[in-house]
């Protein structure tokens, strides 16, 4: 069984900084792309950034220069350095990872439960 477990999220005053962190645990064999993602209530859970096992990374154009995403592969762990957070940015985070348990089993996509991150005006 594998577990996302997300930390770091709370209220910052817009401008402020905050910094998520993901790790993963259980049976895991490889993981391959991990990312963030984020929704908010009565929309679509949307792509914030993305990490390949070997560094490349993806942003939405919304939070390019001012979040900054990274991962350890030696700890199975995704952060995303958010800074000059705006209110807009407020959502529940998402950690995702498309990993594989098993050499016999194609890789799949896991999630965390989610942490909320508030921006206040």
């Amino acid at each position: 069984q594998v577990q996302l477990e997300e930390s770091g999220g709370g209220l910052v005053q817009a401008g402020g900084s905050l910094r998520l962190s993901c790790a993963a645990s259980g049976t895991i064999r490889s993981i391959y792309d991990m990312g963030w993602y984020r929704q908010t209530p009565g929309k679509q859970r949307e792509l914030v950034a993305t990490i390949t096992s070997g560094g490349i990374t993806n942003y939405a154009d919304s939070v390019k220069g001012r979040f900054t995403i990274s991962r350890d592969n030696a700890k199975n762990t995704v952060h995303l350095q958010m800074n000059s957070l705006k209110p807009e940015d407020t959502a529940v985070y998402y950690c995702n990872a498309d990993l594989r348990t098993s050499a016999f089993r194609p890789p799949s996509d896991y999630w965390g439960q989610g942490i909320q991150v508030t921006v206040s005006s």
